[in-house]
């Protein structure tokens, strides 16, 4: 809620934030392919808390933080939060996707079929990583460019847990 004070002669703007509050942003609607094959649709995911994470084969980053995120889902299970990862290898290149979840020791739901257009509609740039936390109405809550840190993603998740109690989590978190 924007409030406008005038003190002596100036006008002073203020944004209230009510701690319960964050500026909510509908996510872009998304509609890819697991490993499998099988149509998965993002709209989908509606009443859980959502970690979609943008990652690639060829991207360091990205093999460093897939094995904390599947830690992290192992931790979350039984909670209603699914955390997905999606592939914007391209389509020469998804052959590559599997093995490198089993070397990784991944366990996590992956769909394929994004590509750096899809980091941009989401607000997330041209940069994998890239992470965004959505609530269980599907609108965004904090985003992540580059590799997340644990913190950057279990405070979001946490905190919607709780019912946004507490100390509202960053929107944007820059990690490169």
């Amino acid at each position: 809620m924007l409030m406008l004070f005038i003190r002596k002669g100036f006008v002073v703007c203020a944004l209230a934030l009510l701690s319960s509050a964050v500026r909510a942003e509908r996510t872009p609607n998304l509609s890819l392919k697991d490993l499998d094959g099988h149509a998965e649709k993002l709209a989908s995911l509606r009443g859980q808390i959502v970690v979609l994470n943008f990652w690639a084969t060829w991207c360091g980053p990205c093999q460093e933080e897939l094995p904390r995120l599947s830690r992290m889902a192992q931790q979350f299970a039984g909670e209603k939060v699914h955390f997905v990862a999606v592939s914007i290898d391209e389509g020469k290149d998804r052959g590559k996707i599997e093995p490198l979840l089993q070397k990784l020791d991944v366990h996590l739901d992956v769909w394929a079929g994004a590509s750096s257009d899809t980091l941009d509609r989401f607000g997330l740039g041209n940069i994998v990583p890239g992470t965004i936390i959505l609530d269980d109405q599907g609108e965004v809550v904090s985003r992540i460019e580059g590799e997340a840190r644990e913190e950057d993603v279990r405070a979001p998740v946490e905190w919607l847990l709780h019912g946004r109690s507490g100390a509202v989590p960053a929107v944007m978190v820059k990690r490169y």
